[in-house]
């Protein structure tokens, strides 16, 4: 599909731009990447699914290879996501989770994230992407704490032998749905080195539910970031939006990454707006590059809303 020259430079001020396979489903994962090769990203957010690499069918290491290829023919790099649907269960969202009351459960979810893991290492990809699922009724706070750290254990071994870092992401309604919560995890491990056990910061949860302004989160999560995650939301409201149909002033987060210094893929999450991928894809580019060339501008942090839940992915 690809050949021609990109229509942007893959860089701006040291920042690298990817957009999630989660919002291009009904493409073709080698057109997906073709896609995007040409419209000038620098990289990919691959998420492990039925229609893109799927992690349970046979003969995932050679399908990886001819993936790690294609990437390498077009120039772009990856970061591993885990956040599909319903890949370990078709009729339960997310499900099972690392903090399923079932361990047997648990471990399906474990054994998905080694895989992930490997396929990262396989590709060349900078981070494995990974969310601790909601609290299951009925369970204590400590218990589910309790059940994140346990389950992670073997996933960081995985990502120590194989040189991967993980990047949990703070999701919204999740047991971990904060940078507060992130450093709880730390602590409940024993804080592991940030180039092993790092942060997945979603700049429109930032806006969502953090006290902080994102950009001020940026900061603040510099120390442990190692994948970034973009799109549009609105105070209190969990919905992934197109760049410029939410709230969020983007000059001041892009300066702020490229600040302290992440070089690290910004991924574009739009996992509900597939239908219009393509599209959506070249104008998200073209939305960056003039906010990463726009004078920042400088916001207040506001109080944390309570949240309520829109198009969530």
């Amino acid at each position: 599909m690809t050949g021609t020259p990109p229509r942007h430079p893959h860089s701006a001020d040291g920042l690298r731009f990817g957009y999630g396979t989660n919002g291009l489903t009904d493409l073709r994962l080698d057109d997906a990447l073709g896609l995007l090769a040409d419209l000038g990203y620098a990289g990919v957010g691959l998420t492990l699914d039925h229609m893109h690499l799927d992690p349970l069918a046979p003969d995932l290491a050679a399908r990886t290879r001819q993936v790690a290829r294609r990437l390498d023919h077009l120039g772009l790099t990856a970061t591993v996501e885990t956040g599909a649907r319903y890949v370990l269960d078709p009729r339960h969202k997310h499900g099972p989770s690392l903090l399923d009351p079932d361990p047997e459960r648990r471990t399906e979810r474990v054994r998905l994230l080694i895989c992930a893991v490997q396929v990262a290492a396989d590709l060349g990809a900078h981070a494995v992407h990974c969310f601790s699922g909601l609290t299951p009724a009925g369970t204590s706070d400590d218990t589910a704490w309790q059940r994140l750290a346990d389950a992670l254990g073997p996933v960081l071994d995985a990502a120590s032998r194989l040189g991967v870092p993980l990047a949990v992401e703070p999701e919204p309604g999740h047991l971990l749905s904060s940078l507060a919560d992130f450093h709880r995890l730390r602590h409940e491990l024993d804080d592991p080195d940030p180039g092993l056990l790092g942060l997945t910061l979603d700049i429109g949860h930032c806006q969502c539910l953090e006290p902080l302004p994102p950009a001020d989160c940026v900061r603040a999560a510099a120390p442990w970031l190692r994948h970034v995650q973009i799109e549009d939301m609105r105070r209190g409201v969990h919905e992934h939006l197109p760049f410029g149909d939410g709230e969020i002033d983007f000059p001041p987060v892009l300066e702020a990454l490229a600040a302290v210094g992440y070089r690290g893929l910004t991924v574009v999450e739009l996992p509900r707006h597939s239908h219009a991928g393509p599209d959506l894809a070249a104008r998200s580019i073209d939305f960056l590059h003039r906010a990463t060339s726009a004078t920042p501008v400088t916001s207040a942090a506001t109080p944390a809303p309570a949240l309520v839940e829109g198009g969530t992915p």
